[in-house]
């Protein structure tokens, strides 16, 4: 099983990215995919979740409004747009994968993870 995570980069306050989580080796319609991010000196902490179907998604209260969370089952791969992005959303981004139909917010819940890909925004 094998989830890449990519399209992390440095941008400026108020644009654009779009992180994508490929997955490999698991049936991956089976599985919720959530984001987690971690900035220097700082916990882990969830940013979004999404469902099996991609019907239903979930978003920190930090992120709410800017971020927006989306898969696409045929390609095995999970997405996640941030729009309006902010310095404090600097950290490094990483996609994870539990066998459920339900996603969860919590990272201990999430099985598989990818190697992280770095967002950077400055001011």
């Amino acid at each position: 099983v094998q989830l890449q995570a990519s399209g992390g980069g440095l941008v400026q306050a108020g644009e654009s990215l779009r992180l994508s989580c490929g997955a490999s080796g698991l049936p991956f319609s089976s599985y919720a995919v959530a984001w987690f991010r971690q900035a220097p000196g700082k916990e882990r902490e969830f940013v979004a979740a999404i469902n099996w179907s991609g019907g239903i998604s979930s978003y920190a209260g930090s992120v709410k409004g800017r971020f927006t969370c989306s898969r696409d089952n045929a390609k095995n791969t999970g997405y996640l747009q941030m729009n309006s992005l902010k310095p404090e959303d600097s950290a490094v981004y990483y996609c994870a994968a539990a066998r459920s139909a339900n996603y969860y917010t919590g990272a201990n819940q999430y099985r598989y993870w990818g190697q992280g890909t770095l967002v950077t925004v400055s001011s």
